[in-house]
């Protein structure tokens, strides 16, 4: 099994809750203080860097016009990342692609990160939160279709070494497409798709690309993973490995029960600080019309946690957390419940958990926890 450290590298320092609407989009940039920011974004390099000496994997992201994720530009930070770090993979998960209006500038810089890491890219693609649609002035229909044909042209500006080609598609127009430099994986960096619903495993499975879910708990990835797999059978391949599958989740390991929960508490500033009004949560045609008439009567979604105690987002397989042999016997579980997997993706930072208090997690995690799930998952595994 691999394991990926992810931070959403997060400004905390926010004024009283009631003194504003909501925490993304129109949230003034005169709440950040950049000597603050600053020091922020020196420790969560080093944390990444930790990570790497730990013999765990580096997972970043982007987003954008929010308090909660400070980073609105993945391959400037990926391609520090890949000169400071050592051995890790390096995932961005992702690349906004429905967002963006150059899927070609996006090949370029995935590729610039792949040749300054010397090879240790994973290349993630995402339809982006609800919440981008009014940060970047995005159209929220037919994003899946945007993004699909960003990954398309992409992979062919990625893969296509002998001159520029024409791409005229039904969102894209480029006339000429001939990146330099071209990826320092051949024949492409390994790609990564989320899917937080089982109606978007199928095409994920087509290309073989590998799935993420997101804090979908037990029901909800099982049911992604299992469309995957039901996909590939029905296709006539062989059902995937669990490499082709990956999961995220709010994580933190200390030397007790106590210490482990204690340190999950903080990492719930995450889901607890979300505070966003309908309209930017659900914006008209970002969603199929039942999810949205769910929402509008007053159903849980996917990005609400709020309601949730600790206990809860532990019964329901969203928080992994305790002593060592704890978090073990919640990942074990977990695997069972879901059919296994092969990526872990550990939300190990948020909020005002301190640097000294993330570097434990990951310690504890890396020389208590990893060893064991390796052992216990390794047969399971038909390929890196």
């Amino acid at each position: 099994m691999q394991f990926w450290h992810f931070s959403e590298t997060a400004y905390p320092y926010l004024p009283e809750e009631d003194s504003f609407d909501s925490v993304r989009v129109t949230l003034p940039n005169s709440v950040i203080d950049p000597e603050r920011a600053a020091a922020l974004w020196d420790r969560y390099l080093k944390e990444w860097q930790v990570a790497d000496e730990c013999g765990i994997n580096i997972m970043i992201n982007e987003h954008h016009a929010t308090a909660t994720c400070m980073d609105p530009a993945a391959p400037v930070v990926a391609g520090i990342l890949g000169r400071i770090t050592k051995d890790a993979r390096i995932l961005i998960l992702g690349n906004p692609v429905a967002n963006r209006k150059d899927p070609v500038r996006v090949a370029e810089e995935m590729a610039m990160v792949d040749i300054l890491s010397r090879g240790r890219l994973e290349v993630g693609f995402v339809r982006g939160v609800p919440y981008e649609v009014s940060a970047v002035n995005s159209q929220p229909v037919m994003m899946s279709d945007r993004m699909w044909e960003s990954i398309e042209l992409i992979q062919k500006a990625w893969t296509t070494h002998d001159g520029p080609f024409n791409w005229e598609g039904r969102f894209f127009h480029q006339r000429h497409v001939n990146i330099w430099p071209r990826p320092y994986q051949q024949p492409a960096p390994p790609v990564w798709v989320t899917a937080m619903t089982p109606g978007s495993a199928a095409r994920i499975a087509d290309n073989d690309f590998v799935i993420a879910s997101f804090l979908t708990g037990y029901e909800g990835t099982r049911k992604v993973f299992q469309a995957y797999r039901d996909r590939k059978i029905e296709t006539g391949n062989p059902e995937p490995s669990t490499d082709r599958l990956a999961y995220a989740a709010l994580v933190y390991t200390g030397k007790t029960d106590e210490e482990g929960l204690e340190g999950a508490r903080k990492l719930l500033w995450y889901v607890k600080a979300n505070k966003v009004p309908l309209e930017f949560v659900m914006p008209p045609g970002y969603s199929p019309y039942f999810a949205r008439a769910a929402a509008l009567a007053g159903e849980r979604s996917a990005y609400d946690f709020k309601s949730l105690t600790l206990e809860d987002l532990i019964d329901e397989g969203i928080v992994f957390a305790g002593s060592p042999a704890t978090v073990r016997g919640q990942v074990e579980k977990f695997y069972e419940r879901v059919g296994g997997f092969g990526h872990l993706l550990l939300m190990g930072q948020a909020g005002f958990l301190e640097h000294d208090e993330t570097v434990r997690g990951i310690r504890n995690f890396a020389e208590e926890v990893k060893p064991a799930l390796n052992d216990m998952f390794a047969p399971n595994l038909s390929h890196a």
